[in-house]
């Protein structure tokens, strides 16, 4: 029965934890206006990525490209994921997965194309 309380004390720290997060998107029109700021980036980044890696893959290519940087980027986007689905925010696990996607096709055609 002990453990029984033990749990529900926990269950209790929790949500009184993610009662702390602030809504999304935010009512206050700045922090809303950053919500959709952050947003844009989040799909605009991999979509600036997307030149470098056509141009790998349409000349075959990856002449001067570091695999070291490309893969490092891979890792700390990982990194980056890890922490959304811990957090539970579906924003950075998605606009990091999307550079995750592309650094991926990247660093292969380095493997490919050096």
């Amino acid at each position: 029965m002990e453990g029984h309380s033990i749990g529900k004390h926990h269950q209790h720290t929790r949500e009184r934890i993610y009662r702390k997060f602030e809504q999304y998107p935010h009512p206050n029109k700045w922090k809303n206006l950053l919500d959709r700021v952050i947003l844009l980036i989040g799909i605009l980044g991999p979509i600036i990525t997307m030149p470098q890696l056509l141009k790998i893959w349409i000349s075959q290519d990856a002449g001067g490209l570091s695999l070291m940087t490309w893969t490092t980027w891979i890792f700390i986007d990982s990194i980056w994921i890890l922490y959304g689905f811990v957090h539970k925010v579906v924003p950075i696990i998605l606009s990091h997965s999307a550079y995750m996607l592309v650094q991926t096709g990247v660093v292969i055609g380095i493997l490919l194309y050096s």
